[in-house]
C-alpha cells in the first residue's frame, strides 16, 4: 500500500544523516524499498559536502589508462547553450556549478592526486553535433553538460566511445542511451505525479478541466507526452483544448491564453523559456485569466522570479526533487553548493544543482577506480550505485538502474521569489510510492529509440 511520508533532506549539521529517506523501484510491480542515503566518513578533519565525504583528494597516480587521463591529470568535458542568439545564456549555471566544483575538487588534491581539467563547449542549442565531435577528441568523459538538443549528437558521442554523467536530462535519446549515467534519472518511460498530485488535492475540480500550452520542440513534447499520460491517475482532467505555438516564440500570446479561457481550462500545464513564460502571464493577467499553472523545475531560477514584479505569475508553480536554493543550513550540501558555485562568482539555479550532483556522482565513481582510471571502470562503478541525494542535495536517486523517484516538492512563486508551498516545512519532501507511474501508452519516440527490454535505446550503435 502506498503511503504519504514526509522527509527532511536538508541537514542541519554535516554530522547528521538524512533522515527517513525513499527512493521507489520502478519495474512496474509497485514495489518499492528505502535505500539508505550517503553517510559522511568517521574523520571530521576530512572535507564534506553535506553528508558525503569529498571523493576529491591526493595520491600518487601513474601511467596514461585511458584517453584524456594521464599521470598527472583527467580531462572532462562540459558545457551548456549559452551562446544560443534566443535566450543568451541559456543553462550557465550548470557550467557554473562543474567549473567551481572542479575547482573545489582540485584543491583537495584531484582525484587520486590526478588534477581535474576542464573543457567548456557552448553548443548555442543547434550546434550539438559539432561540440560533441570536438569532445570526443579530447574528453574522458562528458560531466553535468546541460545541452537542450543532445539528440543530434548521440550517434557521434556512442561511436566514438565517449561515456557521460550529464546534468538535467533533455530528452529521450539521452534518458534512455547508453554509455549515459544520470544523477538524476529522466526515463521516458515513467514520470513522478507529484506534483500533480499536490495540485489535484488543493485545487480539486480545477484539475477536472486541464489543459497544456506547450512550444513545439522536442524534448518538450517528450515531457509533455508523459505529463499527459499519467497525471490522469492523480485526477487531472484534459478537456480537449491543448495550445501549441512556435518554441522562438510569437510576438502576441493573446489569441492563445483566450482559447484556454474561452474553453474554460483553470489547471495549464507549461514548459517554456524565461521571457516566453514572463509574456504568456503577461497575456493572461491582460485577459483577466486566472488559471493554475504548473510547470517544470526548470523554471527555477532567478531570472524568471525576478521578472512577476506585477504578481502575473503569482499562481504559477512547479515540482521539485532538489533543496530549495535558498535553505541553506550550516553543513548541508545545499549550503555548500551554493559557497562553492557563488565563491567563484557562478550563479545558482537548479539546473546548477543537478549538474553539482552529476560531478559528485562521477568523482566518487572515478575515485573508486583508484589509479586504474578508465571508462570502462568508471562506467561499471556507475552502474554499480543504487542510492544517491549528493550528500543530501536531493531526494535518494537510483542512477544504476535509471529509475524515477517518488519524492517531490513543489514550489510556488510569490512576488518575485520562489517559496516551497508543499511540504510546508522548509526542506521537507512529500513521497508515495505510487507516484512513480508508468506512462501508458508509451510517448511516440519509445518507438523510434528502439528502446529494448534492458531499457536502453538501441536506435544508435557504437
Amino acid at each position: 500500500m502506498s503511503k504519504w511520508i514526509v522527509r527532511t533532506v536538508a541537514l542541519l549539521a554535516a554530522s547528521m544523516m538524512v533522515l527517513g529517506a525513499c527512493g521507489g523501484g520502478r519495474s512496474g510491480s509497485g514495489d518499492s524499498s528505502s535505500p539508505t542515503t550517503q553517510k559522511a566518513g568517521t574523520d571530521s578533519s576530512l572535507p564534506q559536502f553535506g553528508d558525503l565525504a569529498s571523493p576529491c583528494g591526493p595520491g600518487s597516480p601513474s601511467g596514461t589508462p585511458d584517453k584524456a587521463v594521464d599521470a598527472t591529470s583527467v580531462t572532462i568535458g562540459y558545457g551548456d547553450d549559452a551562446g544560443y542568439t534566443g535566450s543568451p545564456g541559456i543553462g550557465h549555471e550548470a557550467s557554473d556549478a562543474v567549473k567551481a566544483m572542479i575547482d573545489w575538487c582540485n584543491q583537495q588534491g584531484g582525484i587520486n592526486g590526478r588534477t581535474v581539467v576542464g573543457k567548456y563547449y557552448d553548443a548555442k542549442i543547434t550546434e550539438t553535433a559539432n561540440v560533441m565531435a570536438e569532445a570526443c577528441t579530447q574528453a574522458f568523459m562528458l560531466v553535468g553538460q546541460y545541452f537542450a538538443l543532445p539528440e543530434g549528437a548521440e550517434q557521434t558521442r556512442i561511436e566514438c566511445g565517449l561515456p557521460t554523467v550529464p546534468g538535467v536530462v533533455s530528452g529521450g535519446a539521452l534518458a534512455m542511451a547508453p554509455l549515459a549515467v544520470a544523477s538524476y534519472p529522466q526515463p521516458i518511460d515513467y514520470y513522478n505525479v507529484g506534483a500533480a498530485a499536490q495540485i489535484a488535492q488543493a485545487f480539486p475540480d480545477a484539475v477536472k478541466k486541464a489543459a497544456t500550452m506547450l512550444p513545439i520542440f522536442p524534448n518538450i513534447t517528450d515531457y509533455g507526452q508523459r505529463f499527459v499520460r499519467t497525471v490522469p491517475s492523480v485526477g487531472w482532467n484534459f478537456i480537449g483544448c491543448d495550445q501549441t505555438y512556435a518554441i522562438t516564440g510569437v510576438s502576441d500570446y493573446r489569441p492563445y491564453v483566450q482559447k484556454l479561457k474561452d474553453c474554460g481550462a483553470q489547471v495549464v500545464f507549461t514548459l517554456d523559456l524565461q521571457t516566453n513564460m514572463k509574456n504568456i502571464l503577461d497575456a493572461a493577467k491582460q485577459l483577466d485569466y486566472s488559471p493554475v499553472w504548473l510547470n517544470a523545475a526548470s523554471s527555477y531560477t532567478s531570472d524568471l522570479a525576478a521578472t512577476n514584479t506585477n504578481g502575473n505569475g503569482d499562481n504559477f508553480y512547479f515540482g521539485n526533487s532538489f533543496v530549495p536554493l535558498d535553505y541553506t543550513p550550516p553543513g548541508s550540501a545545499n549550503a555548500a553548493y551554493v559557497e562553492i558555485v557563488k565563491g567563484s562568482g557562478g550563479d545558482l539555479s537548479y539546473g546548477g544543482q543537478v549538474s553539482t550532483s552529476s560531478f559528485l556522482l562521477w568523482a566518487t565513481a572515478a575515485k573508486a577506480c583508484g589509479n586504474d582510471l578508465t571508462r570502462d571502470c568508471v562506467m561499471s562503478k556507475l552502474k554499480a550505485t543504487h542510492s544517491w541525494n549528493a550528500g543530501g542535495l536531493s531526494t535518494t536517486q537510483d542512477p544504476g538502474a535509471n529509475t524515477i523517484d517518488h519524492c517531490i516538492q513543489v514550489m510556488k512563486l510569490e512576488g518575485t521569489k520562489f517559496v516551497q508551498w508543499q511540504p510546508s516545512a522548509a526542506g521537507q519532501f512529500a513521497c508515495d510510492d505510487s507516484w512513480a507511474t508508468k506512462v501508458e501508452p508509451p510517448i511516440d519516440t519509445f518507438g523510434t529509440l528502439k528502446v529494448g527490454a534492458d531499457r536502453v535505446a538501441h536506435n544508435v550503435t557504437g
